[in-house]
């Protein structure tokens, strides 16, 4: 049997009294997954991004174990929540218009010490200026520098369209009107380089393409480390007490790392290992999240169609945004129909050994955004399940 094969007959069996749709996190995988984010690091602090987690138990269990500390978030009121559920370091990862968030924040001792915001631009600050009310607590700010890698006199951008904070000039301007403006203070600096930690380098069947992703974030990686240990040394003179200097995330922990500008890393899809992190030439994980759907119809030799299934996951649409079938090997989407809203044909020899109610195992193309669909984790040991927690939605919480 092969090791695929055998993690399916476990999930099947540790699953066996549970009616599908349903979504799983196999422990062992999820803490090897750590384990290698540890050791990648470099003994440099990971801060969890909790949108690719989305479950406060499962973020309980990363922060619990050594070389894991702090939480960064994607809204601020997932944030505050956070940290009134007792997670002390929060790191809001984008910048907010939350007015009631804000005045909420600006009005707890406990919030204000707890959360640190983002910021790129002056007119941030104001807003939350306004929105304060009567609160009048101190309100931690970071700053984001764009790492956009640009060539040809900025005429081709590689890269996310974040901060327009680009260089360490326009870094420090900002660090300036922070340190000016009552009320706020300047605690740390985030860099995400996207187009190295979420780009695959090695792309199944496309062996030139590849080559140009190496080459490409071969020379981004060089640029950026020059560009951000000068804007951190700029900061550093206006800000002498900064806490951290963010950077990095799954696809690029080692290569950031090694950088002596960057204090912690963050990193979060590499606990589940979607889809999306198979592709790279760095570092290889454990599939550990999954959700499996039900076969509900068997229409002919070689297909079976299950309930459900058609998640696809954010970004430019297209066939890598798709879940994909993975246990039993060897299914497919019907070309013509795809993953489906309440049903999803699957072709292939394989089918014709599935059995009405069988579960098909499916492989999410990101990270957290499968815990949007389902309302619990069901925690797999071995071959059972040794309990069963709630995502965010299964707390009633859908952030965005």
């Amino acid at each position: 049997m092969t090791g695929r094969a055998a993690d399916r007959a476990r999930y099947d069996r540790a699953t066996a009294h549970l009616d599908a749709p349903l979504a799983i996190v196999d422990l062992e995988a999820f803490d090897a997954n750590a384990d290698d984010l540890v050791r990648r690091a470099g003994g440099k602090p990971i801060r969890v991004a909790s949108k690719s987690v989305r479950c406060r138990a499962l973020l309980e269990r990363v922060l619990a174990k050594d070389g894991f500390a702090g939480i960064m978030s994607f809204t601020l009121d997932e944030s505050i929540w956070l940290a009134r559920s007792g997670f002390d370091d929060v790191l809001l990862a984008y910048p907010s218009a939350d007015r009631a968030g804000f005045a909420e924040l600006t009005a707890d001792p406990k919030l204000a010490a707890s959360v640190t915001v983002m910021i790129d631009d002056p007119a941030q600050l104001k807003l939350i200026d306004e929105a304060r009310g009567d609160g009048t607590e101190e309100v931690r700010v970071c700053l984001e520098l764009d790492t956009a890698f640009k060539a040809l006199g900025g005429q081709v951008r590689i890269g996310a369209r974040r901060s327009p904070l680009h260089s360490p000039v326009q870094v420090a301007a900002l660090a300036r009107a922070v340190a000016r403006r009552p009320g706020f203070r300047l605690v740390g600096v985030m860099a995400y380089e996207g187009h190295v930690a979420g780009v695959g380098d090695a792309v199944a069947g496309h062996p030139v393409r590849s080559r140009a992703i190496r080459m490409m974030q071969s020379a981004a990686r060089k640029e950026l480390a020059v560009r951000r240990a000068e804007t951190i040394r700029t900061v550093r003179a206006i800000a002498p007490d900064l806490e951290f200097v963010n950077g990095g995330g799954t696809g690029s922990v080692q290569h950031t790392a090694a950088e002596d500008a960057v204090t912690e890393i963050a990193a979060g899809s590499g606990l589940y290992v979607p889809r999306l992190f198979d592709n790279y030439t760095s570092f290889s994980g454990r599939p550990a999240a999954l959700f499996g759907q039900p076969v509900v119809r068997r229409p002919g030799v070689g297909t079976v169609t299950v309930l459900g299934g058609g998640y696809p996951a954010s970004g430019a649409a297209g066939p890598d945004r798709s879940p994909v079938p993975y246990l039993p090997e060897g299914l497919r989407y019907d070309p013509q129909e795809g993953a489906g809203e309440v049903q999803t044909p699957l072709l292939g020899a394989p089918a014709d050994d599935l059995l009405i109610g069988d579960k098909v195992w499916f492989r999410h193309a990101k990270a957290g955004e499968m815990c949007e669909r389902f309302d619990a984790l069901h925690l797999v040991q071995g071959d059972r399940v040794t309990a069963t927690v709630p995502t965010y939605r299964g707390e009633g919480h859908t952030f965005l």
